[in-house]
């Protein structure tokens, strides 16, 4: 296994992690002794993070992350992060970061995790659903993320990049989020590179090299597409998180890439865990 540097929080993460989530759904849907294995696998593979959300599972995730850990020798246990969503209808942003840290910190059956993230999209003006204005997330979001990590509940602070440009553009530039989950696959590469002006998908202008540029670490998501790279066979979780993409079109797209490369590159997982 190999590590890099998570921006400048000092610390070294496996470039290959395991996800809690939904799509994957180990730790939601699988026998608690097939959870025990898939970890138990990852850390011998050398995996030392290990991330997670209130919303995986309805908090299931957190809860196995909680008892499994506790089966791990201390010297063993991976990095563990988790994340906020914030209803923008409940109003007390920065109560709710606190509140919802202290719920997860509880199913974990920890004191505190290495890395919070809010998990809101971010626009300009946060007008539509859950969304988060520049403003909010640099503001009030920001006090209560200041809050939980002076009080040792949380060492690091991230959000999700995944929104407008502009704004995301615009939360890097400010420094004071430490990471940057980051949306990028071989379907849409533009959180990598600057794309030509035909480009048609979301477009989300070369994000890590501005992270690169601020020292914000990068935890890359969605390399598989949600599945549709790694195989044909649907599970009905593919669903997609950016405008203007739907599995259907994903599903065009790896097509055309998948004939476009050929053969010889190993499966299509590691091809697209490879290009990351």
């Amino acid at each position: 296994m190999k590590y890099r540097a998570l921006g400048k929080t000092g610390l070294r993460v496996s470039e290959v992690v395991f996800g809690g989530g939904a799509v994957g759904g180990l730790l939601i849907r699988a026998e608690d002794e097939v959870k025990r294995r898939a970890v138990e696998r990852a850390l011998t593979a050398g995996i030392n993070w290990i991330d997670t959300a209130p919303m995986y599972g309805q908090g299931a995730s957190e809860k196995a992350i909680g008892w499994l850990l506790k089966e791990i020798a201390e010297e063993r246990r991976p990095h563990v992060a988790t994340k906020a969503m914030l209803d923008m209808t409940a109003g007390d942003l920065s109560g709710q970061v606190e509140r919802i840290l202290s719920e997860s910190l509880e199913r974990l059956q920890l004191s505190s995790v290495d890395l919070l993230q809010i998990h809101n999209r971010v626009v300009g003006v946060g007008t539509e659903g859950n969304a988060l204005g520049v403003s909010e997330i640099l503001g009030e979001v920001r006090k209560g993320l200041e809050r939980v990590r002076d009080a040792g509940m949380v060492r690091h602070v991230g959000f999700t990049a995944n929104g407008e440009k502009e704004a995301l553009h615009e939360v890097i530039g400010a420094g004071f989020y430490e990471s940057a989950q980051v949306y990028y696959n071989m379907i849409n590469p533009s959180a990598g590179r600057d794309l030509p002006a035909q480009w048609s998908g979301h477009d989300f202008g070369n994000l890590i090299d501005l992270c690169k540029e601020r020292g914000v670490g990068v935890l890359v998501i969605r390399v598989l597409a949600a599945g549709v790279l790694a195989t044909d066979v649907r599970h009905g979780r593919e669903g997609e998180i950016i405008p203007r993409a739907d599995v259907e079109s994903n599903e065009r797209k790896a097509a055309r890439l998948l004939a476009a490369i050929g053969a010889g590159q190993g499966s299509r997982a590691q091809m697209a865990v490879r290009y990351a």
